[in-house]
Formats: structure tokens, sequence, C-alpha cells
């Protein structure tokens, strides 16, 4: 149409206050708070409309590049990871994720993967100063997101690798050797597998990343990746992705500097599931729908049956297809600023930002994030709020279709397990208690397991 203005020239301006009025007086005297705003675990209300005239923001730093499909291998043979490297480039993916769990044969698995403008990144489950040295001598002119988190190491296992002075000691001498560069990373995805809510994610997020700053400065603010999980709350997951990279930078101001922030997402773990796995591929698809308008800048989904089978090519096709249609024929390439300005995400975000700003310098005031570590408090506050989410699902207040409502019941699992769907609890001495993922349904899905015929 040549001029959109025509729609709208038989129609009245109507502020805020008469649409109030109209609604109250069609609720033939029921209390508008109590019916119509809604109170989340986070203390943030949603209204049941949005205005311009109490339109509010905050200015959200813009993403400066588009975003890229990231394949997930994991390492067991260097040759075999290389080969699927190739395939996923060749059908679509524009980023690597290579997982290890011990140092490889670095040559064997970059073979013919350089000069080709590919963004890696790394997940090593050690920390080696040496083997990160050969890594940054082979790849130094590559993109490369090493996500170096001995913080999070420390969250998720409840131990250094070595000790405090040696981890940040090991750190220091790889940032050293590579003056640029993103070598750390916060993976605030295990706040959101472990049940942490909105709000929360994005507060921990600032203060697992502000222990990097206090302790290097200004020069590595550039240099942290955020690694985030996005859950099924479409619109809050757009907003929390777009509070964090407005905190970020405004964490930034103490330190007189300012980032793009780069944020690596990928779906939550917590409400997938093992019965009537296939829903779990409409769920990763939201996901990654709230990743790309909330501008994450690197997105990996996760195959459909990830919790019961072990890799496989069809389980990733799958997965990597997703992505691509979300971006070239759902049009999401360059989807990171369709969200800005529209009102009810608008309010979202800065309602996240004020609460999670909130506790972060609590947090601070506090001693900081390693504090509040080591006395419990963060494990502590993240319990809570996933008993509360445990405690509705268990009442079957908030849904996981095909779990506890719409059940299969003829549905049988045991015979398909390739490996296991729940993670194993191996209680050993810690420095402090781990905070571990867990997904809601584990509890019904390991009795409805038992009870197989």
């Amino acid at each position: 149409m040549s001029n959109p203005s025509l729609l709208t020239n038989d129609f009245e301006p109507c502020s805020a206050k008469a649409w109030k009025q109209k609604i109250q007086f069609d609720l033939k005297g029921a209390d508008y708070n109590s019916t119509l705003l809604t109170a989340t675990d986070e203390g943030i209300t949603i209204k049941p409309f949005y205005h311009s005239d109490t339109f509010e923001k905050v200015e959200v730093p813009p993403t400066k590049s588009g975003v890229a499909i990231c394949e997930q291998i994991r390492i067991t043979n260097e040759t075999t990871a290389q080969k699927r490297a190739l395939n996923a480039l060749e059908k679509g993916a524009d980023a690597l994720k290579f997982i290890a769990t011990a140092p490889f044969d670095i040559e064997t698995l970059f073979k013919g993967l350089l000069g080709k403008g590919v963004p890696f990144h790394l997940q090593l489950t050690f920390l080696s100063e040496t083997f990160v040295e050969e890594l940054q001598n082979l790849l130094r002119d590559e993109q490369v997101f090493y996500n170096l988190d001995v913080v999070g190491n420390l969250v998720k296992s409840g131990n250094w690798f070595q000790s405090m002075r040696g981890d940040f000691k090991i750190l220091e001498g790889c940032l050293q050797r590579a003056p640029s560069g993103h070598l750390l990373s916060v993976n605030s995805d295990l706040y959101q597998n472990a049940g942490a809510n909105t709000v929360q994610q994005v507060a921990y997020a600032l203060a697992h990343a502000n222990e990097y700053l206090t302790r290097f400065g200004s020069e590595v603010a550039a240099r942290i990746q955020f690694n985030v999980a996005m859950g099924s709350h479409y619109f809050f997951e757009i907003a929390k992705l777009r509070a964090l990279r407005y905190l970020y930078n405004l964490v930034l101001t103490s330190y007189h500097t300012e980032t793009d922030v780069p944020i690596f997402a990928s779906p939550s773990l917590r409400n997938k599931t093992l019965y009537d796995y296939n829903v779990n591929m409409l769920r990763s698809t939201t996901e990654s729908m709230s990743a790309l308008l909330g501008g994450a800048n690197t997105v990996a989904n996760s195959p459909y049956d990830i919790l019961f089978h072990e890799e496989n090519e069809f389980g990733q096709r799958i997965s990597r297809n997703q992505l691509l249609i979300l971006k070239e024929e759902s049009y999401f390439k360059n989807a990171q600023e369709i969200s800005r300005n529209a009102y009810y995400i608008e309010s979202i975000t800065k309602q996240i930002a004020e609460k999670a700003l909130a506790i972060f310098k609590d947090i601070e005031k506090s001693g900081g994030f390693l504090q509040q570590l080591h006395t419990g408090t963060i494990q502590r506050k993240i319990a809570e709020n996933a008993q509360k989410e445990q405690t509705r699902f268990e009442a079957n207040e908030q849904i996981l279709v095909g779990t506890n409502k719409y059940i299969r019941a003829d549905e049988r699992m045991k015979g398909a397990l390739e490996k296991n769907p729940f993670l194993p609890r191996n209680p050993k001495k810690t420095l402090i208690a781990p905070i571990l993922p867990k997904r809601l349904s584990e509890t019904r899905e390991q009795k409805r397991i038992k009870d197989e015929a």
C-alpha cells in the first residue's frame, strides 16, 4: 500500500486512560488488577494492553553483526569430527563449536577448515595452558571463541580445575599471549537449566562476568562471550537477551568502556522430555526464534532426540534445518532489531533490567559472586525458584505436552535408550555446593521407565 496511514484515518485516537476505562466497564464490577494483571515469579507485572502513552524503554545497544548458525560437534575421534564439520558447512552451518573432554590432535581436526572465514567455538572441560597455546598458534588468523570459564567450572563442578590462584594465573598467561580475541566466557546457560528465573539468569551472568572484570580490568570487557540457554517463555526470553546486552554495557561504564556483547544462544534442556520427544522440535524452534529476535550473535540448536540417542546424522540435520528455515525462509536473517520499540517487549526488558541490576548490586555489596557461591546464597536462590517450577509442574499447572498433559500411555522408551537420559549423581567432596541442571520431567520419566512392562 502506497500510503499506510489510510488504514487508520477512519479511527479516532484513543488514550491509554480511555482504554482502561472501557476495560473496567466491560469487567462489570470485577477488579481490574486482580483479574487482568499477571505477576510472574520474577516479580514482573504483565498488563492486558500496552500503549504509547505509557511507553517506557531502555536503550539496548544494537548488535553489530548478523546471526550465525552453529553446528555443535563432540570430539570422540578427530577424523570423524573433522568430516562432520565439513559436512555441516556444506549443509548450511556458518559456525562450528567443538566440545572436548581432553586434549586432541589439533592439526587433524582443523584440516581443511582454516581460511574459510568460519568462526570457531570451543568448549573444553579441562584447563591446559599448553594446549590453549597450541590452539592459539594454529588459529591465530581465525575468529575463535575459546570460552575459557574457570568460574563456570567452579559453579558446575563445585571445584576449581586446580585452585583459584592457579586457574586465574593460567587465564592471565593465555590473555597475555593473545592480546585480542574472545578468550573468556560466561556460561550462564547452567543457571537457566538449573531452574533460575529470567531475572536471576541476567543478574548472575553479570556478577559472573564481573569476577573477570575485577581481576583483569577493562581490557577483557570485549573478550567475554555470554553463553545463554533459551527457555520457552517466548517474549521474556527475547527481553532477557536485550536486558543482558543493556546491563553489561551499563556495568562497563564503571570500567570506562563499552562493547558489542557477543551472545551464544542454545535451547534449554530443562523443558525437554524423553516421552513424546518429537514435541522437543516445537520447543527448540520457539526458543531459537527468541534467540534470533533477542539479538543473539550465534545460535546452536539441539537435536530433538539428544536426551536418549547418541549423536546421529538425522537428528543433527533436523536441528540444523530448523535454524536454516528460520533464518533463510522465515526472514529472520536480520531479525535482531524487530523487537525494538515493541511496547510489550520493551516493558519486559525494562523490568528485567531493573530487577536484575538490583540483584547484581546486592551481590557486589555482599562481596561478589564468588563470595555468594561460597556462602551458598546463589545455590539456594536458584533451588528455591526451581522448586516453585517443579511444584507447578507436578500439580499440572506448568504444562509439558506429552508428559503431564495429553500423555500417550502406550509409549515405551526403555528399549530406545542409547545413553542415560538422567544426570548421574555422584556425590563427592567439593569446595562449594555445585549448581546442577535438572529437567522438570525427570522424576516422572524415571517412574514411567521403571513401570514399563
